[in-house]
């Protein structure tokens, strides 16, 4: 990775992505670009000047002379921040994503030893940890698991009322979420209703790059096993349920089913695990950080959330 010199031209610096580049090398006139996106994580907007002294054409001089950043095709390291075109320009704060952990969500808490979530790749180590399981993800069985995570998605501004929804062009009906299949899989949350506790049902990834990074499309109101993750916050029930301060949107739970390599071998955790094993207790833990990343498919907000898995030595 690298920057490219901006003498103050505006430069734009593009790459196909891993698709992309498979069609092109194909040769068979399946190549088209049909989709593309922008993001400009390296500019600081922060550094225009409005009270620059030479004038109004060089307010934004300094944010034009920034080095760009090279473009690359890791999907997983590029392209956090998507810009976006929305028509209205009476908008005076922009949807986020938070996670909700300590507002009012049952057993949506982090590991507070470590301040992530934790999967709990095997039942060795589910029985290992015993009552220390607050926060902790059972990845083994996501039947019996009681921990979810949970993303709220909003204006989050306190000059804004908090029982009234989000505009609808605001709203996100629809998240994108990327993690390491080496390592795990999404499942539904499981939620209390109204004939038994429901969820746990693993998800079907959309694709796999080859970086085995896969993502999973999540859309209100679907059907199958990538049904029942997102909801409406409800902001006239408990305007505490929430991380977002002000108007609220929908909020996505959801939790992790460790791979089977994970449950079954130490290969990973030899060749891409902490270097040093970890002890909680009287045991000690072998473990792998990492993240997963959620993305609102209107806004194209993300944010990365850390989880680190543990087994049992």
């Amino acid at each position: 990775m690298g920057f490219l010199d901006n003498s103050g031209d505006i430069i734009l610096d593009a790459v196909l992505t891993d698709t992309g580049r498979k069609r092109l090398a194909r040769g068979d006139g399946s190549f088209n670009v049909a989709k593309f996106a922008l993001g400009d994580e390296e500019v600081n907007y922060g550094l225009y000047n409005k009270s620059h002294s030479s004038g109004s054409a060089y307010y934004d001089l300094e944010i034009l002379q920034t080095p760009v950043l090279e473009a690359f095709t890791n999907n997983t390291s590029t392209m956090k921040s998507k810009l976006i075109t929305i028509s209205r320009t009476n908008l005076l704060y922009l949807p986020v994503i938070k996670l909700n952990e300590d507002k009012g969500v049952a057993a949506g808490k982090r590991y507070s030893a470590y301040n992530m979530h934790v999967v709990a790749v095997d039942l060795d180590t589910i029985n290992a940890l015993g009552s220390n399981t607050d926060g902790v993800i059972n990845g083994y069985s996501t039947e019996s698991n009681v921990t979810n995570i949970y993303f709220d998605q909003g204006l989050d501004t306190s000059d804004l009322t908090s029982t009234l929804s989000i505009d609808p062009d605001l709203k996100e009906t629809q998240y994108i979420v990327q993690m390491d299949h080496r390592l795990g899989m999404i499942a539904s949350p499981r939620v209390m209703a109204d004939f038994g506790v429901v969820g746990g049902n693993i998800a079907n990834f959309s694709f796999l790059d080859d970086d085995n990074i896969a993502t999973y499309y999540f859309t209100m109101g679907s059907g199958g096993n990538n049904s029942g993750f997102i909801s409406d916050i409800i902001a006239s029930d408990n305007s505490n349920d929430s991380s977002i301060a002000g108007r609220r949107g929908t909020r996505l739970g959801l939790t992790i089913k460790a791979s089977d390599n994970l449950e079954n071998s130490t290969f990973l955790f030899d060749q891409i695990g902490l270097s040093s094993n970890l002890t909680i207790g009287s045991n000690n833990y072998q473990a792998i950080d990492t993240v997963i990343r959620v993305m609102g498919a209107t806004t194209g907000y993300s944010i990365e959330v850390p989880i680190r898995y543990l087994k049992k030595v």
